[in-house]
């Protein structure tokens, strides 16, 4: 049984093909390329070239070349089913299952790909050749949109009265081509029309470059007709697991850092007309938490660009305290303002590339300066406003997910607000200085820490909560005492905790016999304190955090179960495995 292409699609967008080489062949950068000694041939001079733009390698002593899925099967000798399921688990994805269902989706993919592509092509081409779309092409060119750009983008035209339902239905049921939202039925009438006759329509592609939904905008004012709509969700197209130009633009990760981050169609191309390539649409709609982690996978730097008006303004603040709850480390999402009444297409093709992407060199800002700097402007300078202000600001720092990202982000906005409260310390130059060491000593910190894993963080957490909440602990021993810890050194040090908590009566940190400077790691590096210091410490918030904590170990405790039976079921394949396999995934959904 064939995989799904999507499936396929999904492991290729997460994993560049200089990834999956570099685990057997060592790499070096050379311009847009990758080369190495080949992997298939003896050699002392790199033959062997890596493109993670066009998604390929070749080797010029062999004539090897392919994809990662043909890379793994002939570096590994495996199967094509066996290199899936290798690089599926590379990519932190579960194991495909095959359904009885996957054969009808897949024949359902294979007719929706179909009328997609014969859509875009037909109206595309109407485009290009229609010599009667005048009026459509007086708009693209006063909106400087050249026909290069509707090649590029495969952008078309569908006239006020079209009937291609009537040539599609030919080899199509009405069912299927309902199903692909291109259409409706009027019930007035009892026809089936167009969803985007009398527009400009713009493919929006799924990563591969395959056509699963379009955008579509009106070139004449109207006061009863929206000037853009979007294809409706279907089984193949979600809107919030989508980005405009992704297929496109993640070519480019390899050379370009950043990614702007825009809202319309018109900007992209305008964008790209002019040189800026690096750009994608959110599809109107609100920025979710999976176009976030997409573009992380192929970018460092978000750099939001929304129009320079109050909805853009607001719909930029709602991105900044969705998108901060998944900033992490080595990361940046940053947001550009541009000046009032101007969005990227407008305010590229008035000023150029490079006045663009300098403007946005000087002017971005990091996502929580900018969620501090709109808090402030809302504050009055009173007791009452502060205390909002201030418990607005901890409640968004401690929506985020990284442990250290948080700590840090916690810090700035503390920081900012006692530079508002002159009383807190009125020697100012000690204020400056204090903050430059405070910052200095957060970024050594998030150095020393990289080396710890995740599992430890969360153990260091525990035991730091406690250790310093033992009388506690000692009348709810039973919430604890059977914690398990993953690693050794941990596991000791709690296990001579509950120990004594259970026989020594008046038990105190000093009296726990363990090794200072094992107490000093724990305190330094268990991200929980800085969450401890921004809260009142009450037994319900401290056994809240207690509840979090062993979650989340337990959530840990499940992954390494999932992922030991991952492996055993790609080799046996067995029954009770599966079932095994599919009752602990259940419980991680639940948890």
């Amino acid at each position: 049984m064939k995989y799904p292409k999507e499936y396929l699609d999904e492991i290729k967008s997460r994993l560049k093909v200089s990834n999956v080489v570099s685990k057997i062949v060592s790499l070096k950068k050379r311009g847009k390329e990758y080369v190495g000694l080949s992997p298939f041939k003896n050699e002392k001079t790199p033959s062997f070239t890596v493109n993670d733009e066009k998604e390929f390698y070749h080797c010029f002593a062999t004539s090897e070349h392919g994809n990662i899925f043909d890379f793994v099967m002939k570096t590994q000798n495996l199967r094509f089913g066996e290199s899936v399921k290798y690089l599926a688990n590379l990519a932190g994805m579960q194991p495909y299952m095959f359904t009885k269902q996957d054969v009808e989706r897949e024949k359902k993919w294979k007719e929706y790909s179909s009328i997609f592509n014969q859509y875009v092509e037909f109206y595309h081409d109407e485009l290009i050749k229609n010599q009667s779309y005048s009026n459509v092409r007086d708009y693209l060119k006063n909106r400087s949109i050249s026909k290069e750009e509707v090649k590029k983008f495969k952008i078309g035209y569908i006239e006020k009265n079209p009937n291609f339902f009537k040539k599609l239905n030919q080899d199509f049921n009405t069912e299927t081509l309902m199903e692909t939202g291109l259409f409706y039925l009027d019930e007035k009438k009892n026809i089936y029309v167009e969803r985007f006759r009398g527009r400009l329509i713009f493919p929006i592609n799924n990563i591969s470059g395959q056509p699963i939904a379009l955008g579509g905008r009106i070139i004449e004012n109207s006061d009863y007709l929206a000037k853009y709509i979007n294809s409706p969700e279907t089984i193949f197209f979600k809107k919030g697991s989508n980005l405009y130009n992704l297929n496109l633009a993640r070519g480019l990760s390899n050379r370009i850092d950043h990614i702007f981050l825009v809202e319309g169609y018109m900007d992209v191309v305008s964008l790209s007309k002019n040189g800026i390539e690096n750009a994608v649409a959110n599809l109107g709609t609100s920025l979710t938490n999976k176009q976030i982690l997409t573009l992380n996978q192929f970018f460092d730097d978000i750099i939001i660009c929304f129009d320079g008006d109050e909805s853009g303004y607001k719909a930029a603040l709602r991105a900044a305290e969705n998108s901060i709850k998944d900033l992490k480390p080595e990361k940046q999402i940053s947001f550009l303002f541009l000046p009032d009444k101007e969005d990227p297409d407008s305010f590229v093709n008035k000023n150029g590339k490079n006045y663009f992407l300098d403007f946005a060199k000087q002017s971005k800002i990091p996502v929580h300066q900018f969620i501090f700097s709109h808090y402030k402007q809302q504050t009055k300078n009173n007791p009452s406003s502060m205390a909002v202000f201030e418990k607005k600001l901890r409640t968004i720092a401690n929506t985020v997910k990284d442990d250290f990202i948080k700590k840090y982000i916690m810090e700035y906005f503390l920081e900012k607000i006692a530079e508002l409260t002159p009383h807190i310390s009125k020697d100012k130059n000690y204020k400056s200085k204090k903050k430059v060491k405070s910052l200095e000593r957060t970024k050594k910190h998030f150095q020393e820490s990289q080396s710890l894993s995740g599992v430890e963080l969360k153990e260091f957490s525990l035991l730091y909560l406690v250790m310093n909440n033992i009388k506690l602990m000692q009348k709810n021993i039973h919430l604890i005492e059977n914690i398990k810890f993953f690693t050794e050194v941990n596991k000791q040090i709690f296990d001579t905790i509950i120990s004594k908590i259970k026989t020594v009566s008046d038990l105190k940190v000093e009296g726990l016999n363990i090794d200072n400077q094992l107490i000093e790691k724990i305190n330094k590096f268990a991200p929980i304190k800085y969450i401890l210091e921004n809260k009142s410490q009450d037994n319900s918030e401290i056994f809240a955090l207690l509840d979090d904590i062993i979650r989340d170990l337990n959530n840990y405790d499940l992954e390494f179960r999932i992922q030991e039976l991952e492996s055993k079921f790609s080799k046996d394949m067995s029954e009770t495995t599966f079932n095994e396999l599919k009752e602990l995934k259940k419980k991680q959904n639940i948890n």
